[in-house]
């Protein structure tokens, strides 16, 4: 065999690997892997497409009031049953939220009688957790609440319409996969973690809230925190990663149902679970609508300094977190106000959040060359947490290769 043939051998088996390779880029994740058992070729070219899958992505619907015990499933466990065989790609965390009436539970021969009489007791969101985290990788990371109200972008594009449902009846998922130069991490921080009202530094740094100059976002969810002591716990849990360069936002939710693995007693525990994002690639900011903004012409002009901040608008996704109080009934009926001013300046940028029991944010950017920081000079939480107010924020996870 000479080495011409040789050569030309070698440049086949290379053009046929990126011929394999483009198809594969066709194909969903669940379908990809299955190909990569094919043969050696196969299983190399899809790992190569699979790293390239660093763009978020969701699955959202609208829901049902109850969870009919005949049929045993909550609609975010069917809708992701479904969906999930079609995303491109692995999941490496997830954040899910559905309205919290639609954990109760109903008989289909009695559901006229509960109706009337009142929203059953029974509620299932523990085993509704469970259930999506066996649909999910097993190292994925995930967090999952219930709120009064959701706001969400019906799955297609981030042009469609972001939705406000203040009744709650639906519910999203928000799938990252691992990304270059980011890491996001879990954390669950409580009153029971308190030791002469002093936390652990090391459980802070090992959820990447303390000593990590590359810390950017906290999302963060309150669970019980009307309790009296909660706002001296939310002060001391937020002074180490309230600074310049960190944009912290979020709310207070109903309950907390995943990681299932988490144990909380309602009645003697309040705290927060959220996720911490570092990394140079990554860019956000926020902003606060607070009282005084009270028409679709004054949203308006607030998302036009969310605008201003110029954060990159692929692979970034929108957070809205508002007061139960605000929605139509606060914009004298007009539905949807603050969903639409933030799809007016941003209609290509997919939004997602809740109506809850309080809001966490205020006006600050950090990009890639600066930070600004306009809702004060101390560490003081009180800038933080508000009512009766709406948190919009961006995020922004990096270029997409």
């Amino acid at each position: 065999m000479d080495i011409d043939h040789l050569r030309s051998g070698c440049s086949v088996l290379s053009n046929v690997a990126e011929v394999v390779e483009l198809i594969l880029t066709f194909l969903p994740t669940k379908s990809l892997q299955s190909s990569a058992r094919v043969c050696r070729l196969w299983r190399d070219c899809a790992r190569r497409v699979l790293r390239m899958h660093q763009r978020l992505t969701w699955i959202s619907t609208k829901g049902h009031t109850f969870i009919d015990e005949e049929d045993g499933d909550h609609f975010m466990v069917k809708k992701m049953i479904v969906d999930l065989e079609e995303v491109y790609l692995v999941p490496d965390t997830v954040l899910y939220m559905a309205g919290t009436d639609t954990f109760s539970v109903q008989r289909a021969n009695k559901r006229k009688k509960e109706r009337r009489d009142g929203p059953p007791k029974k509620s299932r969101d523990a085993e509704v957790a469970a259930k999506l985290e066996n649909l999910l990788p097993m190292e994925c990371k995930t967090v999952g609440v219930s709120c009064p109200g959701i706001v969400y972008t019906p799955m297609g594009c981030g042009t469609q319409r972001p939705l406000e449902v203040e009744n709650g009846i639906a519910g999203f998922a928000l799938l990252l996969p691992k990304m270059d130069g980011v890491t996001v991490k879990f954390f669950h921080l409580s009153n029971k973690d308190l030791n002469n009202n002093m936390f652990d530094q090391e459980k802070l740094q090992e959820a990447g809230l303390q000593d990590n100059p590359e810390l950017r976002v906290v999302l963060l969810f309150g669970y019980n925190t009307f309790k009296p002591a909660a706002a001296d716990f939310i002060q001391r849990l937020t002074r180490p990663f309230n600074v310049r360069n960190t944009i912290v936002v979020g709310g207070h939710v109903d309950r907390v149902f995943s990681p299932s693995s988490e144990s909380i007693d309602v009645r003697h525990m309040y705290g927060f679970v959220g996720l911490s994002l570092s990394g140079r690639p990554i860019q956000a900011a926020s902003i606060l609508l607070d009282e005084d903004v009270e028409t679709a012409k004054s949203a308006e002009a607030a998302m036009q300094r969310l605008k201003a901040a110029n954060i990159p608008e692929t692979n970034t996704v929108g957070f809205m977190f508002a007061c139960i109080g605000r929605g139509q009934n606060y914009y004298s009926s007009k539905e949807n106000v603050e969903a639409d001013a933030f799809r007016k300046q941003f209609p290509g940028i997919p939004l997602f959040g809740f109506f809850g029991n309080g809001e966490i944010g205020c006006d600050r950017i950090v990009t890639e060359h600066f930070s600004l920081r306009e809702c004060g000079n101390s560490a003081d939480c009180d800038e933080l947490l508000h009512g009766y107010t709406t948190v919009m924020a961006l995020l922004h996870l990096g270029p997409v290769k």
